[in-house]
């Protein structure tokens, strides 16, 4: 299921998002900071006693040398303490509450720093250099009043300043108190805010409004039967009278179902954007938290939010998450994913309902969903969003196909065709791969060809040219690979074979075979089954009969082929043990692994077992007969399909067919089937004891 219009019209784009608010909160505190420095004292000034000032007032005596008039005194500069040899004071300013000015510096000898020390740093100066006016300040002492008189008794310039004004003593204080509350006020709102340790109990859903979501039923395509299953619930949120004058009332929650990339989330947003309400979207493992409680907490607080908004939408994706099955839990009723689940429970049909919030799940695991969860009043309408067939897929390609320049070769029912079993996101990713595989190429649009490639490399892995093999390996597998292919061609009940190739792809395929249906099956019969299981053994039959040994290639042929034998006997019921199935639990109808990722549970004892496993040996070792007949019968035909695969390394489907008849001199009978049947009959007819002869094709 995709949109079937992925364009907006410039109009409907959403304006530019604001800038974070961190950054207007930075630019305060700098201003602040800034005010802090201009206010007070950079401390860049050198520090020195007052009775270091008084010694430099008498020092400046105009009688006196020139050379006499440094005296050392003692300054501090940040952490750093020394003496220095200070003389010449000028523009002094005696303040209030301090004394500062100018004097001429030298450095003692006995205390000189070198060039770079850390008081040179802070002055910016080299140090040593003699004769250098530097700034002072000096503590002012309140009883000392006879400061002026000796400035002006040894001619030294100075000037009052006057008091401090209120605001400036009291500005530093108020502009350090005013950053600290809006430091604390800024975390407070952090830590109330989503994944903090305060916002614990809030929920993480997030809201869209009717312009955020620009997705209608118009838009989707490949699942028009769930569409109209989900239809009545628009209708009930626009128009909710029609249904309550005749007594109905709507379904509280909606159970999308399906595998995964069929579109059950953009089916859901569909659903939002027709019905015009309020959407909240999240998954069920935002509910899930360490702590117990805190997922109870945030049902609680996510369906308070809802009503505010009622009538509106909840969306909770892949609700196994929040909704297994309890009591499967060795914790017991203190799990937290058990109070979780009991919380929304009591929310969705509770003794104090919610009206007007309808909420919507979506799984591909509904096998272990709690059944109080699915029962009448709760999830009481479930829609299959199921994989698309040949006409969904179709619709879904034309989706995806308004984007991509397309050539005139392309056949979208063709595509529709091959690619059986794919669902939307699947769909989408082959036609994104067969643009990059003409864009790499260089060609202006997508042809056939990239659409073919396309197909394999999301079925069988990216080609791997670089892998070189040795020459017996890659005979090796010519033969394997001939082996499937032959056997497909002449067992009833198969695909047909597309492609034969000794290109290595993916992680580990050092070459492949692909079938592909003619159209879609949704049942298997038994003669399919063992005819699947027959292909599936025919590479290493091939060459155990070409090199009369085996390789370890055939192991994901063998897991596949045991696994569709023990279906049949455990499963199907089509074995000799009769129509009984023995597992117990049940297999997801939708992942390729079922169950909650434990083991099965088996309902026979042990004597069955061994009887199972006997008789997959007995279903695996009459298809091995089977397929070493066939082989034998056409050992030129697999000959000559070999030595085709090693010359070029691929072959179609018409070089197969054309390879085939060529070297099929004398009819050929599958054991098993009605041709071999006949042709027994006809051996007892004529009194031949012998093995009956080989008809048929």
């Amino acid at each position: 299921m995709e949109p079937k219009n992925d364009h907006r019209r410039s109009s409907d784009k959403k304006p530019a998002s604001p800038p974070s608010n961190t950054i207007w909160y930075l630019l305060g505190l700098g201003v602040l900071v800034l005010l802090v420095m201009s206010v007070w004292d950079p401390g860049q000034q050198l520090h020195i006693k007052y009775s270091d000032l008084v010694r430099l007032i008498e020092a400046h005596h105009p009688d006196r040398d020139a050379s006499e008039r440094f005296v050392d005194v003692e300054y501090k500069l940040g952490q750093a303490t020394g003496k220095q040899r200070l003389s010449n004071l000028s523009d002094v300013v005696i303040h209030p509450y301090k004394i500062t000015g100018t004097v001429t510096r030298r450095i003692h000898e006995s205390t000189s720093q070198p060039p770079g020390s850390f008081e040179a740093k802070i002055l910016g100066k080299k140090l040593g250099e003699e004769d250098e006016k530097v700034e002072f300040v000096t503590a002012r002492q309140p009883a000392e009043e006879r400061t002026a008189e000796l400035l002006a008794e040894y001619s030294v310039p100075w000037d009052n300043a006057d008091g401090p004004s209120p605001w400036r003593n009291y500005l530093p204080m108020l502009l350090l108190s005013a950053l600290f509350v809006f430091v604390f006020i800024v975390l407070m709102r952090r830590m109330g805010g989503a994944g903090s340790p305060m916002a614990f109990g809030r929920s993480r859903g997030k809201l869209y409004a009717q312009e955020d979501i620009d997705i209608m039923f118009d838009d989707v395509a490949g699942v028009e039967e769930a569409v109209e299953e989900v239809r009545e619930i628009v209708d009930f949120l626009r128009t909710p009278e029609k249904f309550q004058t005749l007594g109905g009332r709507i379904p509280k929650g909606v159970l999308l179902v399906g595998p995964p990339g069929t579109g059950k989330t953009l089916l859901g947003k569909a659903i939002a954007g027709e019905a015009g309400v309020p959407f909240f979207s999240l998954s069920g493992s935002d509910f899930v938290e360490m702590f117990v409680g805190v997922g109870a907490a945030r049902v609680r607080d996510m369906f308070q939010q809802a009503e505010t908004k009622s009538p509106c939408i909840i969306f909770i994706d892949e609700l196994d998450a929040l909704g297994k099955t309890r009591g499967s839990s060795a914790v017991g009723g203190h799990d937290e994913r058990e109070q979780t689940l009991n919380a929304l429970l009591v929310e969705m049909d509770g003794f104090d309902s919610n009206s007007g919030v309808i909420v919507l799940g979506a799984t591909n695991r509904p096998e272990t969903l709690d059944p109080a969860l699915l029962r009448p009043g709760r999830f009481d309408r479930h829609v299959l969003v199921d994989r698309p067939d040949v006409a969904g897929r179709q619709d879904i390609l034309d989706v995806h196909l308004r984007n991509i320049k397309v050539g005139k070769d392309v056949d979208v029912k063709q595509i529709a065709a091959i690619t059986s079993g794919f669902v939307g996101a699947d769909l989408a990713n082959l036609v994104n791969e067969a643009a990059l595989l003409a864009a790499r190429k260089g060609k202006k649009s997508v042809s056939m060809q990239e659409f073919n490639e396309g197909v394999e490399r999301v079925t069988a892995g990216l080609e791997k040219k670089q892998r070189l093999m040795h020459d017996e390996e890659k005979q090796r597998v010519a033969y394997h690979e001939s082996g499937h292919a032959l056997v497909a061609y002449c067992l009833p009940n198969t695909d047909p074979v597309h492609k034969v190739s000794i290109i290595p792809r993916g992680l580990a395929a050092l070459g492949y075979t692909m079938q592909r249906p003619e159209q879609d099956r949704y049942l298997m019969t038994q003669g399919e089954l063992e005819s699947r299981i027959q292909v599936l053994l025919a590479g290493t039959i091939a060459e155990e009969m070409i090199f009369e040994d085996v390789s370890t290639g055939a192991q994901n042929d063998l897991e596949r082929c045991a696994e569709i034998a023990r279906g049949m006997v455990m499963d199907y019921g089509m074995s000799r043990l009769g129509r009984v199935t023995f597992r117990e639990s049940a297999r997801s109808p939708f992942l390729a692994t079922g169950g909650d990722g434990v083991s099965h549970l088996f309902s026979h004892s042990e004597q069955t077992a061994r009887e199972i496993d006997e008789e997959v040996k007995r279903i695996v070792d009459t298809a091995v007969e089977k397929v070493r007949h066939i082989l034998e019968s056409r050992k030129d035909c697999l000959v000559a399909l070999s030595e085709r695969l090693l010359e070029q390394e691929v072959i179609d489907a018409e070089e197969l067919e054309e390879i085939v008849e060529e070297h099929s001199s004398t009819p050929m009978v599958v054991p098993g089937t009605d041709s071999e049947r006949k042709a027994s009959h006809d051996a007892e007819a004529a009194e031949t004891p012998d093995e009956p002869q080989v008809e048929g094709s």
